[in-house]
This record gives C-alpha cells, sequence and structure tokens, in this order.
C-alpha cells in the first residue's frame, strides 16, 4: 500500500466545467475492469503537454505532439492501459492514429483535436480493434464528475488511484482545477512511465499553457523518481476549457496568473508525490532537499544521486544508518570542482556530516531512529551558492523485485 497516502473519492475530486470522463472495459489485458478512458472537452478547449525525452517514444506520444503541433485545440483524450503502444513502429503509429479517428468520428471534430494516450506493457501490438469497440460504451459513461473512474481506469501497478483538486477565486469568480495520474514504477524525470491530465475552467492562452506546462512540470513531475528509468509513454497535459466567468488570462505578466499557478502547480505535485507514495513495492517516502549549490542543475544532480543509489535505497528498506552511502551517492556526482570540506547533510533534523567530516554529535542510534521513520527528509549543504532543488524518492524493497519479475504473468 502507498506510504501515507489517502486516495481521492469521488467526491474530493471536482468536476471542471466543459470536461467529461468515462470509462469503460476494452479488455486490453486479461483483467476484468474498466481500461479504455475517454476525456470529452468542450469546443474551444486548448491544450498543452510536455512528453517524455526517451528516443524509443511510444506511438501515442509521436502522435499528440504532431496534433498538439497543428492544432492546440482539444476535444477530447483516449487513454488505454495494459498496452503502452510503444516499440510498435510504424503499426504502433497506426494503431494511434486509428484511435484518434475513430473518436473523432464520434465527436465530429478534427483528428488532430484528438490526443491519444497508451500505458502498459512495452512492444506488443495495440489490440486496436478492443479499444475502438469499448470507445461508445465509454462516450455513453461520461460525465462531469467521473474523475475517479477515470482515475482508475488508467491504472496499471498501482496500488490506488490517484488523484487531486484546486479551487481558487479569480476577479470574484470560482476556477477550478482538478488532475488524475497514474504511476508506479519506471518512474524517473522526463517524465517516468506516467500519465497526468490536469484540467482547469480559466480561460489560458495557448501559449502561456505551454509555458506553464513546461514550468510546474519541473517543480512537480520531474522531481519524481522511484527507480530512475525513464520510460517511453511519459506525459502531462493541461487543458483549459475557458468556461469559467472571468477575462482572458494571456500574458505572463497578469496578476491573476499566480493565483491560477499555485493551484495547478499544487494539484501536479500532489499527484507527483502520490506517483512516489505508491511506489512499487514502496515502504517510505524520501524528500531529498539539496542546497547551496551555484546552480540548481547541480543541485537536482546531486539529489538524483542520491535518489537513484540502489545502496541508498537498501538501506532505507533496511532502516540501516550505513550513510557512508549517501555520502558516496553526493561524491559521484557533485560537480569537480565541489570542494568536501564544505559540504553537511543532514537526516531529519539529525546532522551527519559537518562540513566533510562526521558530525562530533552524531550517534549511530539517533541516525537508526530517523532511518526506521516511514516518512524521512535528507538535506545536503554543498556550500558553493544560493542554488537549490528537492526531489521525491521511496527506498527499494524485496517486493520492488516481485512486482517486476511477475509484471507480465
Amino acid at each position: 500500500m502507498p506510504v501515507n497516502y489517502t486516495p481521492p473519492t469521488p467526491e474530493s475530486l471536482l468536476p471542471v466545467p466543459g470536461i467529461a470522463l468515462g470509462a469503460a472495459a476494452g479488455r486490453i489485458k486479461n483483467w476484468d475492469r474498466n481500461d479504455v478512458l475517454l476525456v470529452v472537452c468542450e469546443p474551444g478547449t486548448v491544450a498543452a503537454g510536455v512528453f517524455t525525452k526517451n528516443r524509443f517514444c511510444a506511438a501515442p506520444v509521436i502522435v499528440c505532439r504532431r496534433h498538439l503541433a497543428s492544432s492546440g485545440q482539444l476535444r477530447a483524450l483516449v487513454v488505454n492501459a495494459g498496452n503502452a503502444n510503444a516499440g510498435t513502429g510504424k503499426r504502433g503509429i497506426a494503431d494511434a492514429e486509428t484511435t484518434a479517428a475513430a473518436v473523432a468520428s464520434m465527436l465530429a471534430c478534427p483528428m488532430q483535436q484528438v490526443l491519444p494516450f497508451s500505458t502498459g506493457v512495452i512492444m506488443e501490438p495495440l489490440p486496436v480493434d478492443r479499444l475502438v469497440a469499448a470507445l461508445p460504451a465509454a462516450r455513453a459513461a461520461a460525465r462531469e464528475d467521473g474523475w475517479f473512474d477515470a482515475a482508475r481506469a488508467i491504472m496499471t501497478t498501482d496500488t490506488v488511484p490517484k488523484g487531486a483538486s484546486r479551487r481558487t477565486t479569480i476577479d470574484g469568480a470560482p476556477v477550478t482545477v482538478t488532475g488524475i495520474a497514474k504511476g508506479a514504477g519506471m518512474i524517473h524525470p522526463d517524465m517516468a512511465t506516467m500519465l497526468s491530465f490536469v484540467a482547469t475552467d480559466a480561460p489560458v492562452d495557448r501559449a502561456l499553457l505551454a509555458t506553464i506546462a513546461r514550468e510546474v512540470a519541473d517543480v512537480s513531475f520531474n522531481g519524481a523518481t522511484v527507480d530512475g528509468d525513464t520510460s517511453t509513454n511519459d506525459s502531462f497535459v493541461i487543458a483549459a476549457t475557458g468556461r469559467a466567468r472571468i477575462a482572458p488570462i494571456a500574458r505572463a505578466d497578469d496578476p491573476r496568473l499566480p493565483a491560477l499557478r499555485a493551484a495547478i502547480e499544487g494539484v501536479a505535485v500532489d499527484l507527483a508525490q502520490a506517483i512516489v507514495r505508491d511506489g512499487e513495492g514502496a515502504t517510505k517516502f524520501i524528500a531529498i532537499r539539496v542546497e547551496g549549490g551555484s546552480t540548481v542543475d547541480e543541485c537536482r544532480a546531486v539529489a538524483f544521486g542520491i535518489a537513484h543509489s540502489p545502496l541508498v535505497k537498501t538501506a532505507f528498506f533496511a532502516s540501516d544508518p550505513n550513510l557512508g552511502r549517501i555520502v558516496c551517492a553526493i561524491g559521484n556526482t557533485a560537480a569537480p570542482d565541489t570542494d568536501p570540506g564544505r559540504v553537511s547533510f543532514w537526516l531529519d533534523d539529525v546532522l551527519v556530516v559537518d562540513h566533510g567530516g562526521r558530525a562530533a554529535s552524531y550517534r549511530e542510534e539517533d541516525g537508526q531512529r530517523v532511518m526506521k521513520q516511514d516518512e524521512i527528509a535528507v538535506r545536503v549543504d554543498l556550500g558553493r551558492g544560493s542554488a537549490r532543488a528537492t526531489v521525491w524518492t521511496c527506498d527499494f524493497s524485496h517486493d520492488y523485485v516481485s512486482i517486476n519479475a511477475d509484471y507480465r504473468s
């Protein structure tokens, strides 16, 4: 079960005017559950997305990029779980396009206004006929309060559905942001085997929405890592229906933008942390903050060096304060001109390394006390500047191996 994460309830996921969601069973994989999701957006909805940088990016990612570049308008998202449609060559592209075309035909809209997504097993042909056959049932089930069922339909190895909502007031009018995500393993920035869809009823310029998507991804999903493996299908899409009764937000210096961005970022951070808390086999949630760097990139590199080290992650699982492993991880990823004599780090409130050496105040029992917690904070000060970055990760347990060994069976 996830580490200290309470899944959303249907009532906690607020409807977004202009968005309707419906799920149906396509039997994409050998299971008995809804695994096809259709998200229908009212005309005038704009969208922006951030996608994986994996060179073997999945067919739907390729198609989504093309459609967003050619249109920017969004009438529908269609998602299947159980098959990634990745590593499938020209056939995979054709299957993603067939899916988009089928939805476009149902909604009487251009195919470029439909974004297809897939998640699941890689290098297996997509059973596109089953997917398309499930679309009418998904369309019939679509409703504004369908977010919870939507979150369940896109799960793969997730143990719980993931969703979050925020409501803010802009110009005296309510503005809603709601999002869902899936992901539990093969999680690493750029952005992980994760899918996340966030919608708002705020009227936002398409170009500004694209900037928001990139910036929010950097402080949320690109700070989440389970195992350091970047997937083929990573996708984060924000849709803005424009149904809120406020004037359009079209400029980065609009004084109303910070409130909207805070709501979108809050939802995205909740979802990113939920993915880590539900990491495959996770028993602990670890926040790693690196400060005192020359650049944010330098801080992120050190934070991920700690987060990705199997030796560090297994020590967390064992509650073993073998903290030389963290020292090694810092040294492996710090900039070449880093002075170890200026580096310090803490476990929660316990100072472990003080300016390059074991802190005089450090006691093994203090380290073990922190390591036994199910939530742990690691803070590193590089002593080089004022930049900082935070990433979230989890431990490696026996169950992580079992889940991934048995995934296809």
